[in-house]
């Protein structure tokens, strides 16, 4: 079996599913390998803002999910200690960009609605890569099965089947040659890494290893078939040390979440077998709070919580590292994982893949000029001209991470902190900045996909 790919995506998350629709919506088709045996829909739901409504109407599909969720009017925020607001912001102002826009938009709607516009067979389930090795122009994929796939960006070259079991290279200069187990072959321009905190592709690129915040996050969903009750707006408790939310996502569902620092001798290995402690360990944090909120944590069912811990890239690690290197670049939780402060982890990836395929469809369908040369002079022109379609998305992107990293850990450091001092100050003079940051962070645009 022979296809044509030009493009190889690995991890059908948020980033993943946006790039190849982005491309796929520029003329460009492309492969997704997911590790999983469908998608993946862990973390419920997530805030989308001003910055990923714009991506998502540019790909032709915010309608669509706008229809299936509850617009967000404005945050409000207690003291769990003391029970009193301490700010409230509405979300109905305009930016510099236009109106804001914030929906709580659950996971899994987002990934089948990306998933539902793209061609058939853009997605191969149960692939997961394991390595990748670097032969000169080469780029060997390894997956979990013990197929494996060599990439190297060039013109296309016609290749017999071979048996699973043998080994054949080819020295035609800049070819991305990809084969699998079942005797598969594709032939790629790109390699890109949209694999998630524990990125391969991140790895290969030379990218540290995230680090651990010291905080953990528990979320979940709950559904009340007769109404929730809750007016639109973003419900937000901070103090003793956690900081949580309740935001609607319709009309009968809420999503919530609870950040904390984990105690000694209670870690997230213990909640997972324990899901009944996890969930008294949220009551127990929960402080002055109307007994309507309270019934969003005890009406949750147990396999509807889960828990993770919260990691970031360190951001000079952003400035200084390597997001590209030749036709493999890193996108989405693999270039800038971030803690949920600002609520801009899934806006930003959706961000990334409209830039990225921006970025690749100027190289990819610009036609070939007599600069480029012919032969093998030109396909190695074409090389360059992918690499620095890749060099100008690292550099659109690099210093954005950069900020939204920053500004995340900062915000829950202060939210979270249980400091006196820090704590009258939040409380008093700081609760109100600290909300306005939401939407300063989503008041961005990252441009349009179109190409002129």
């Amino acid at each position: 079996m022979e296809m044509n790919e030009d493009i190889l995506i690995v991890g059908a998350g948020i980033v993943g599913l946006t790039t190849c629709l982005g491309l796929h919506r520029l003329g460009l088709r492309s492969l997704v390998l997911e590790s999983s045996d469908s998608l993946r829909v862990t973390g419920f739901a997530l805030a989308v803002w001003m910055n990923a409504w714009r991506a998502l109407d540019d790909i032709g599909i915010g309608d669509k999910i706008r229809q299936q969720h509850m617009q967000i009017h404005g945050l409000q925020v207690f003291s769990s200690i003391s029970g009193q607001p301490t700010a409230e912001i509405p979300f109905t102002t305009r930016g510099k960009w236009g109106s804001h826009e914030v929906c709580c938009v659950r996971r899994k709607v987002l990934l089948e609605t990306l998933e539902k516009e793209l061609p058939q067979g853009s997605i191969r389930y149960s692939s997961k890569v394991v390595s990748i090795e670097d032969s000169g122009f080469y780029k060997t994929v390894h997956l979990a099965d013990g197929s494996f796939l060599k990439a190297k960006v060039n013109s296309y070259l016609t290749v017999p089947k071979i048996r699973p079991n043998e080994n054949m290279w080819f020295t035609v200069k800049e070819i991305i040659l990809i084969e699998f187990l079942e005797c598969e072959k594709q032939f790629l321009k790109v390699l890109i890494g949209c694999d998630g905190v524990k990125s391969i592709v991140s790895k290969w690129l030379g990218l540290d290893k995230p680090v651990d915040s010291g905080r953990s996050a528990i979320r979940g969903t709950v559904e009340f078939p007769d109404g929730h009750g809750f007016g639109p707006k973003f419900l937000q408790y901070i103090g003793n040390g956690v900081r949580y939310g309740v935001i609607p996502c319709g009309p009968t569902t809420l999503y919530w979440f609870l950040t904390y620092a984990p105690i000694h001798g209670l870690d997230k290995g213990e909640f997972k077998k324990n899901p009944a402690k996890m969930k008294d360990f949220v009551l127990s944090k929960l402080g002055k709070v109307p007994q309507q909120i309270e019934n969003v944590f005890r009406e949750t069912a147990l396999d509807c919580m889960s828990c993770s811990p919260l990691k970031l890239r360190l951001p000079w690690k952003i400035l200084s590292g390597h997001i590209y290197k030749g036709n493999v670049c890193v996108a989405g939780d693999g270039l800038h994982p971030m803690t949920p402060d600002i609520g801009q982890g899934g806006c930003s990836a959706i961000e990334d893949g409209i830039v990225l395929a921006r970025c690749l469809g100027e190289v990819l369908l610009r036609k070939p000029t007599r600069e480029d040369g012919e032969g093998e002079e030109g396909e190695e022109a074409y090389y360059k001209r992918v690499s620095k379609g890749l060099e100008k998305y690292a550099k659109e992107r690099r210093w954005r991470s950069f900020k939204l990293i920053t500004t995340a850990y900062l915000v829950g450091f202060i939210q979270e902190n249980d400091w006196k001092v820090v704590r009258f100050l939040r409380e008093k003079l700081l609760s109100g900045f600290l909300a306005k940051l939401f939407l300063k962070m989503a008041d961005f645009d990252c441009g349009q996909l179109s190409i002129s």
